[in-house]
């Protein structure tokens, strides 16, 4: 009956010790408006701006990792947010989700992540469970923010736009 009672004591003080990951919030956004030639374009005047204002969304919301694909117009629309928190830009491989989003889930603190029109909304799907799926963005489409909140009870997403912040 002792074995089996400091068992239980030491089962109890390894899983309090194992860190537990907090509610974070994950932003999950398009580039910005690219010029529209060549393989890898850099981003449009108004995609700086864009870039700029992502920044200024984000610049009190405790950003502690910047996740990017390896294209210039996503770099370039991280880029910003990177600055202003200090972080250096982590690249990903957009075809490889699922080991993104693990470890989006182990990380601790915010995180902004920059993909393409048909890759944010698959991400953000990731994290809606039963609900209503997005569908891929139109070419056309640059104003979106997904708003990923990840709790222990489970995840939510919430599609807003640039002006809603």
């Amino acid at each position: 009956m002792r074995k089996l009672l400091a068992c239980f004591i030491l089962l109890g003080i390894v899983f309090s010790c194992t860190p537990q990951n907090s509610p974070k919030t994950i932003y999950i956004v398009r580039h910005a408006e690219k010029q529209l030639s060549g393989n890898d374009p850099e981003l449009l005047l108004v995609g700086q701006v864009r870039a700029k204002k992502l920044a200024q969304i984000l610049q009190n919301k405790d950003i502690k990792h910047v996740f990017s694909t390896d294209y210039k117009r996503t770099r370039l629309t991280a880029s910003p947010t990177a600055e202003q928190a200090g972080l250096t830009i982590q690249s990903y491989d957009p075809s490889n989700q699922d080991a993104l989003v693990e470890q989006l889930r182990s990380l601790e603190g915010n995180i902004l992540v920059v993909g393409h029109s048909n890759t944010v909304s698959q991400l953000a799907n990731y994290f809606v469970g039963e609900g209503e799926k997005y569908a891929d963005l139109q070419d056309v489409e640059y104003d979106f923010i997904y708003e990923v909140t990840l709790e222990k009870s489970g995840s939510s997403v919430n599609r807003k736009v640039y002006k809603d912040f």
